[in-house]
């Protein structure tokens, strides 16, 4: 009887700081206070602050473990005075490539839309207020802007983009274009007396755009922190950035305060909710991926599995890895990472394979790059227990952002 009242005092607790938990969860560690700056408008009794900690005890536990090792390199080098490529593209969205306010925010939406590496993706809930001919006309604008690429679909149209950045003549411009559009077929090319510089000018562009700026100004702060202590693994919530709820009431009538109050504390045990929901994903994380933590590889793991034991739904267990990292002495791993599905014998990750892949691509010979059918034979030889396709080969090397053999070859010759 005990646990059948504990459990509905659970969910009665649940259902009143639903409305403020789920979207807390899912909030990116540096935007909570923003968020929930949102649910407190409501509110003149709220203030939310800036956790007093941070300017004097700034991740100083964090520090002082991994100060210890490489990773503190890493994390100096994600210092929150960086700023990310996507603060640098608001601040060039200025007259006189955006003179209106609505160009601006077309602009900035198309921001929203930008890929970890810089390239464009529509959204239709994102830019479902503007006209898609409109958006492409504001998108083409970006090519003007550094980063070099940022804006375009895909790498062909980033090296377009690019040659906005370089003073051509028209003739040469063209060439370089043409070139870009027929990369594939460029040995055709040699002859023309302008193939030496259009090759010169596009070695010179970083694709993809992001490249430069992703690992020196992503500023990522990480939800949790997994070390080793004693020859024991442990794990802390970085809760240091978690922004302070105060209630000020000022001697008035409690009664009158009492929703007002009542709202306080249910954004308060939303907070509190979102720190023992990501507590919990952490220890199982460690539980499910205990090698991986001790230098193995990460294994098969999905969400149900998490929700299950959780008891969750899955999509509430995928809002809480969402946009989360975590910080371990193996590097900055996105939650999201951990979860990968089993190939055939239960026991080898897509990931692992993954890597395999990369890693056999990384060492092929530039003058004949393995086939698709050469990789699957590699990796079937490595993981004698699985069976996969060359299809599965091919979806697997697409994902990675590699070319297919013929594409990397012609890469390779312009190299």
């Amino acid at each position: 009887m005990l646990k059948q009242k504990t459990s509905i005092t659970q969910k009665t607790k649940l259902s009143q700081t639903l409305r403020s938990w789920l979207p807390i969860l899912q909030a990116n560690i540096e935007d909570l206070k923003e968020n929930l700056d949102e649910f407190a408008k409501e509110n003149p009794f709220i203030e939310i602050k800036e956790n007093s900690n941070i300017t004097l005890n700034q991740n100083k536990y964090f520090q002082e473990y991994f100060s210890k090792n490489a990773t503190a390199q890493m994390i100096d080098s994600k210092s929150l005075s960086h700023k990310s490529a996507y603060e640098l593209l608001s601040e060039q969205i200025i007259p006189p490539f955006f003179p209106t306010k609505k160009s601006q925010l077309i602009a900035e939406k198309i921001i929203e839309c930008l890929t970890h590496e810089g390239y464009f993706e529509y959204d239709e809930e994102i830019l479902s207020e503007f006209d898609p001919l409109e958006v492409e006309k504001i998108r083409q604008r970006f090519k003007y802007l550094d980063p070099i690429g940022v804006g375009a679909k895909d790498n062909q149209e980033a090296y377009i983009f690019a040659l906005e950045h370089f003073d051509l003549e028209d003739d040469l411009y063209e060439f370089c274009k043409m070139l870009i559009l027929n990369l594939e077929n460029a040995k055709d090319f040699t002859k023309n007396p302008l193939y030496k510089k259009a090759i010169s000018i596009i070695k010179k562009i970083s694709i993809p755009p992001f490249l430069e700026y992703f690992e020196e100004s992503m500023s990522i702060i990480p939800d949790i922190y997994i070390y080793q202590e004693n020859g024991e693994i442990k794990i802390k919530i970085n809760d240091e950035y978690y922004p302070e709820i105060s209630f000020e009431a000022d001697g008035l009538d409690h009664e009158f305060l009492s929703s007002y109050l009542k709202d306080a504390k249910n954004l308060i045990d939303a907070l509190n909710m979102r720190k023992a929901t990501l507590y919990k994903l952490g220890l199982m994380i460690i539980e499910y991926q205990y090698d991986f933590f001790i230098g193995g590889d990460i294994k098969p793991m999905q969400l149900k599995d998490l929700a299950q034991d959780l008891e969750r739904n899955t999509s509430t267990i995928s809002r809480a890895i969402s946009n989360k990292y975590l910080s371990c002495d193996r590097g900055l791993i996105p939650l999201k990472a951990f979860f990968t599905t089993a190939v055939d014998d239960g026991e080898t990750s897509n990931a692992t394979i993954k890597d395999f892949l990369s890693n056999l691509v990384k060492k092929e010979n530039p003058k004949k790059p393995l086939s698709d059918l050469k990789i699957l034979e590699l990796t079937q030889k490595e993981f004698p227990s699985i069976q996969l396709g060359r299809r599965t080969i091919t979806k697997y090397r697409m994902q990675l952002g590699i070319g297919s053999s013929s594409e990397r070859k012609k890469l390779y010759e312009l190299m």
